[in-house]
Parts: structure tokens; sequence; C-alpha cells
């Protein structure tokens, strides 16, 4: 395909010369060292860097021509073109080089503030389950047809995901299930994405340091939904309070779910302990499910329904439901033979911990005590660290304060801002910075029948202190301290 084929109609404002629209293109790259002969590079801006000071990098492993997002000051010697949007113009490019393969296969999207991992691991499974080739994009891993590839970001690049997608085709994969981010909303990653079903799950409080406002956050989030996107079905969750306010495109199918009446996809007769869940999606099938807590009975619904929209039966959806093992790091628990419980979640924000803890209260049935292990990212959103204090301490018994990924920021002022919200509960409260004591010392404090949280983490095998990434592993770092205690 030449420039102008993949560029044609994508904003261009300025090309260097008539001659660099006609160059043949034989692969695109964002990244310089991913750029080979007869790549086109794409220099936009990133978060911290600038891809413009690569260019000659990416020319020099054999580029033709750059496409920048803003014309460089002095026009460079290489070939070169200027587009209005360099993500919006790397989308279009990426859809068209892979042949559109977002319209081979079924992709199917989750957005929203907490259930996206959940929501989509549910919805693989229960794809793969059902005896389909799939592929899976989401914060804890991808992988393609089986095959895992490391996880980059919640959402990657267009040309990621279209290669994705791609590779799903050409492999004889069926669906693609994928977590969509406000971030990626935001700058342009999924733009001309098509997508089977796109889920919306909840909307709280996060990312604000990106957003700025609610009002932004939402709006990110609500496009998917609109006709920029148009997906095949809309799935709405009709319990959360940002739902009505979502306009769905006259063209997709909506289909809303939850557990109040109205809703098309409903959970009743709901029982919920340490077996996991059972309950009947109204007028379908009857659910079992390893999962614990109200907060998956609707992580199960989203994925339900999204299955069913793309062509599954129910008998399907609750087979592949009751199979699923879990997610890794969402309620995961820790077991060494002790008398207590301990669990590892990534809930990272005041309603993830509010309702992680709802959990933890619903399996205790008014026996035992919560016992609250959190912390606070840094160069991240500020406001929302008393916020998460309060929702600790609130609903806990018991709280330990800690570190996150502190990242540039001082751990200690980091922990400063949390304990203003903490401190408004008299719960007791230990401060300790070093994660691993902190575990250590929640551990320790934890009695027969109670249920310790380890929150904010999850999956992630690393902490960021200041600019080094070292590994750290709550469940690992909480199995050692279980051993240490004398459980065997």
């Amino acid at each position: 395909m030449t420039v102008n084929e993949l560029l044609g109609g994508a904003g261009v404002v300025h090309a260097s010369s008539v001659e660099t629209l006609n160059l043949p293109v034989l692969g695109l790259a964002y990244d310089s060292r991913q750029a080979g002969p007869g790549y086109l590079f794409f220099a936009f801006a990133g978060s911290k860097v600038d891809g413009g000071r690569f260019a000659d990098d990416a020319i020099a492993r054999g580029a033709v021509a750059v496409v920048y997002e803003a014309a460089p000051a002095s026009p460079p010697v290489h070939p070169f073109l200027v587009v209005k949007h360099g993500r919006h113009a790397l989308a279009t490019a990426a859809k068209r080089f892979y042949g559109s393969p977002d319209t081979s296969i079924d992709i199917i999207a989750f957005t929203g503030t907490n259930g996206k991992s959940t929501g989509t691991m549910l919805a693989d499974g229960i794809c793969r389950h059902a005896g389909y080739k799939t592929s899976l994009i989401n914060t804890i891993g991808y992988h393609i047809c089986g095959v895992p590839r490391p996880a980059v970001n919640t959402t990657p690049e267009s040309l990621d995901i279209f290669r994705i997608a791609a590779d799903t085709r050409d492999c004889g994969g069926r669906f693609l299930s994928m977590e969509i981010s406000s971030h990626a909303l935001a700058l342009g990653r999924v733009e001309g994405l098509q997508t089977a079903a796109a889920v919306f799950t909840n909307l709280t409080r996060d990312h604000l340091d990106f957003h700025l406002t609610m009002e932004e956050y939402f709006a990110a989030k609500a496009r998917l939904f609109g006709p920029d996107f148009s997906p095949r079905a809309a799935i709405l969750n009709a319990d959360d309070e940002w739902t009505p306010r979502i306009e769905v495109s006259p063209s997709s199918r909506l289909l809303t779910y939850g557990l109040q009446p109205g809703a098309d996809i409903r959970a009743v007769d709901i029982e919920s302990g340490f077996f996991g869940l059972r309950f009947t999606i109204e007028g379908k099938t009857k659910i079992q499910s390893r999962l614990a807590g109200d907060i998956n009975v609707y992580n199960i619904l989203a994925a339900a329904a999204a299955c069913h929209s793309v062509g599954l039966t129910w008998d399907q959806i609750a087979a592949g439901v009751e199979a699923f093992p879990g997610v890794p790091g969402r309620f995961e628990r820790v077991d060494a033979g002790q008398d207590f419980l301990v669990v590892v979640d990534y809930a990272h924000t005041d309603a993830a911990i509010t309702n992680v803890i709802r959990v933890a209260r619903q399996l205790l049935g008014g026996k035992g005590r919560v016992l609250t292990l959190f912390g606070c990212g840094g160069d991240r959103d500020r406001a929302k660290r008393p916020l998460m204090g309060m929702a600790a301490a609130k609903d806990s018994d018991f709280v330990v304060l800690t570190s996150d990924n502190p990242r540039s920021e001082d751990p200690i002022a980091i922990i400063n801002d949390a304990v203003v919200g903490a401190r408004r509960f008299d719960t007791p409260l230990i401060v300790e910075p070093d994660r691993e004591k902190a575990i250590r010392a929640v551990i320790n404090e934890a009695r027969a029948g109670d249920i310790v949280l380890l929150t904010g983490k999850g999956h992630e095998d690393y902490q960021i202190i200041g600019g080094t990434k070292i590994h750290f592993s709550d469940g690992e770092v909480a199995a050692r301290a279980l051993r240490e205690r004398g459980v065997r």
C-alpha cells in the first residue's frame, strides 16, 4: 500500500512532496526501535517524550517517511507528512494496513472504573469454554489465540490493537475481549474500532489527574457508545447513576443489566458465601460461580450479556461461568493453612475499597473482623487519597496504611494525604511506609475467623519507588509472612 492509500482522508495537512504520498509502505511503527525498511513512522507526542526526537533513528532503520502531528521547526531532510491528529492518523493507517480485522472478528469491549479486567476475562473464558479460539487484551495480560504476550498498557496503541485483531483473525479466532480505558478513548488509541459489544460497568472517581473533572472522565467513557463508535450492542449497567446520561447510538442494540427490576439481564435469588455465588438470570438460566460477592454478580451479568449478544447460548454462558477459575489479583486468596482468610485485591479507589470490604463482610456474616491494608499511588490524583482513607477506616475493624507505587513522590507525603481521611474514624490504624513490613503487621494482627485484605496492587509483581521498578508481589510477601508466623 502507498502512503496516500493508508492516510487518505486521515487529516493530512502537508506532505514534503507529491512523491512522498506515493511511497510504498511495508510496515507501520510509532516506536523507532520497531521501524524497519519500508516502514512509515508516526512521531506523535507521548506523555513524557516527543516521538519526533526519534525520527532520525527510524529513518536510519529504513523508514521511508515520518508522520508528524505538528510541523517541525525546521523542515526535515527526510520525506515527511503533517497530520491534524497523530493517533487518529495512526488508527486509520493501521486499520487499512491490516485489512479491517475488526470487521472479521467480534470484539467485546469493556469500559468503566471497576470490573473491566474481571469482565474481559469472564467473557474470554466463556467463549473459550464454548470451543472458540479467542484473544484477550487487559490490564493483567494479553493472549492471542492462547499464546501469552506481555501487557504494556490497559489499552495499547491502535497499531497494536489492529495487529492483535489481525493475528486473531489469521489464527482462526472468533472473539477478542478487551478493556478500553478512558485514556485510550481520550487520546485516540481506539479511533475507528468496530466493536460487536461495548459494556459499561460503572463510574466512580479515578484518573482525575488526567481528566481533571468527573464530567470529562464520564465524557471519555461515554464516547464508546455514541455515534463515533456505534457498537452493534451497547450493554449498560442499569444500576449505575451515570448510565441514564449515556447517549447510545441509534444504530446500536441497547441491553441493560443489573439487580433492580426493569433490567434486561437481571440477577435474582442471589446466594453468596465462601463457596462463591449462586443466582438466577431471570428468565434465562441459573448461574454458579467460584467468584465471591455482589460485585461479581454485576461482572458476571455484564460478561453474560456481552456473550449472549454475540451469539452464545445461555447454556454455554452458564457452563463457562461455572468453569471460570477466577482472576489473578481480584479477591485472590493466599492459603497457607491459616485459620483466617488472606485476600489480595487490586482495589485502588475509594469505591473499589468499599466494594471489596463489603464482599468480606458478606463472607463473614457478622462474625470475625475485616483488616484492611491499603496505600495510594504517587504522581496520581491527590484528592482521592483521603477518600481512600475514609473508605478503609469507615468499614474496616483495623487498618494498615502503607505505600503503593510512590513513584517520584515522597511516600510519607502520600501517606499523610490518606491519613486525613482515615483519622475521621476511630478505627485502629497503623502507619508503616515499608509495604513488606506492613503486610507482616496486618497478618500478625489477624485472629481466627478474620479476613485480611491486601488492597491496591493485586496482580502486579512490582513496586515503583522513585525511578526504580523492583520486584514485589503482595501474594508472595503474604505467603512468607504466614510462614514466619508459624502457619505451615
